[in-house]
């Protein structure tokens, strides 16, 4: 009975793995179907290590959490070359600024995420079984992004929180996943977050995924992503009415970056 199990479970590894080789659908469906999974699992290991270790919500657990998370690219081939790591060395709190790609994400960030860092993500997340549980207990601030006002007054929140607790907060500007290989136009919530708490604003890019992710044709192999932390960008002195020209900025220079990172012409 053993060996007839082992015989058709050796005879289903063998068909995936050819129909994998065959179908790129199939290998999509596969590696999602397999990432999401890990996420779910990984989780509800951290929070279990989170809860043990800090007792509940705290910035502190960001350390757990990025040492599972930074396993994930073994299991999916991926490889990471960074550079500029040195320019989150500033003293206190600053916003950090980077693209937003896919549900692979998650892997850049916890590639090169400091200490003391917390995330503005979306309200929806919390919902997202074990993966919303951890997301909680790593200090994500959630936002009601139907909600203008709301989102305004949490904001308004974080600037307090970030200066009282000493800690940088990252911010997709974007507002969405993006996987063209450009950039979406930037929202301004988070330089106007920079302004009013006077902290520099820190930008990171990552290279385009498209050579190895796209959902559009169904492609997700093995790959190298660049990242390059760019220098502050100081906002002591300005006012609500350079927040335009700030933004505007910061887009130019992560573009420009953006399309150096993935060798193709700005």
């Amino acid at each position: 009975m053993e060996l007839g199990w082992l015989l058709w479970g050796t005879a289903v590894l063998l068909l995936l793995h050819v129909l994998m080789e065959l179908s790129p659908a199939v290998n999509f469906a596969l590696r999602i179907g397999f990432y999401c999974v890990l996420c779910l699992v990984s989780s509800a290991l951290a929070a279990a290590a989170c809860l043990l270790v800090n007792g509940g919500r705290t910035v502190k657990n960001k350390r757990i959490i990025r040492a599972v998370v930074r396993t994930f690219k073994y299991f999916f081939g991926l490889r990471f070359e960074v550079k500029g790591l040195e320019n989150f060395k500033v003293e206190g709190p600053a916003i950090i600024v980077s693209n937003h790609q896919s549900i692979l994400d998650m892997m850049g960030l916890m590639e090169v995420l400091p200490d003391n860092c917390v995330q503005v993500g979306k309200k929806e997340l919390m919902y997202m079984g074990s993966v919303g549980l951890i997301i909680y207990l790593g200090g994500v601030i959630f936002i009601n992004r139907k909600s203008t006002s709301s989102a305004k007054m949490v904001m308004a929140e974080v600037a307090k929180t970030m200066v009282a607790e000493n800690v940088k907060v990252w911010v997709y500007p974007e507002g969405t996943r993006n996987c063209t290989g450009d950039l979406l136009p930037f929202k301004k919530g988070a330089f106007h977050l920079a302004v009013q708490a006077q902290v520099p604003v820190i930008p990171v890019v990552y290279s385009s995924f498209t050579t190895f992710y796209n959902p559009k044709t169904k492609l997700f192999t093995s790959g190298k992503i660049k990242v390059e932390v760019l220098p502050p960008i100081e906002t002591k002195g300005l006012t609500s009415d350079d927040v335009t020209e700030l933004s505007d900025r910061c887009f130019s220079t992560m573009r420009e970056t953006l399309f150096r990172l993935s060798g193709r012409p700005s």
